[in-house]
């Protein structure tokens, strides 16, 4: 799979995948993330996701990472915000188109050509459709690319469980195996719940639609004014 499928599924309005409404696992769950307002969240291979409306609209600044122009413009226009375009880049990455306004930052092209200097500080991630949305041989790849540029920041990840025999992805199937082969080593993993998907994935098989909090696994030791060399 490479960019062209995603850009034909925009240019077409292929786009079946895309929901008109937040998603309601985000509302009833983006509080186990236990983050103040104003908190900036990464949305990444965001589309034109009404999940970013309701973000805002909860008081939170959003950062995104989309591959598709023509997502992005319908996303500012169905906010009703006029964004300052703008193109970034490094030595090292690729050029990034930059759609900026008050309190939103979405970065359209290649997620990995954008680096953690780009994006700037993140508090949290809510990745929806972004891990669900990539073949297996590059999975891996995203799930260390978006540790490095995020600083491990904590997510609320959202992900399809189901057999990849019947039916072919996107959306893939990520199994629990496989969520902890990404993210174990620096996230404490919590499977908040996993509820059947009504009438089946895209009506063809039966399919589990996991929620999982990861919090960042605190590397630092305590300091203990009572240890003593001698201890060891």
């Amino acid at each position: 799979m490479d960019a062209g499928f995603w850009h034909q599924k925009w240019e077409g309005n292929d786009i079946a995948f895309h929901e008109n409404e937040a998603n309601p696992l985000l509302i009833k769950h983006f509080r186990s993330l236990s983050l103040a307002k104003g908190s900036r969240i990464f949305v990444p291979l965001c589309g034109k996701t009404r999940d970013i409306a309701w973000l805002l609209t909860h008081g939170y600044r959003i950062a995104g990472a989309e591959l598709s122009k023509i997502a992005i413009v319908q996303l500012f226009t169905e906010l009703g915000i006029e964004p300052k375009i703008s193109s970034v880049s490094e030595l090292e990455h690729g050029q990034l188109e930059h759609y900026s306004a008050t309190n939103i930052d979405i970065f359209v092209g290649d997620i990995f050509n954008l680096s953690g200097n780009m994006l700037g500080q993140i508090d949290a991630i809510y990745d929806r459709a972004a891990l669900v949305a990539l073949p297996l041989e590059m999975r891996n790849q995203y799930a260390a690319h978006l540790m490095q540029i995020t600083n491990k920041a904590p997510q609320l990840l959202i992900c399809f469980e189901y057999d990849q025999s019947i039916m072919s992805g996107p959306p893939f199937s990520i199994s629990n195996e496989e969520v902890n082969h990404h993210y174990s080593e620096s996230y404490e993993l919590n499977l908040i719940t996993g509820i059947n998907v009504l009438g089946g994935l895209k009506g063809k098989c039966a399919a589990i639609e996991n929620v999982w909090l990861l919090k960042k696994i605190d590397a630092l030791v305590t300091y203990n004014p009572s240890f003593k060399l001698h201890d060891l």
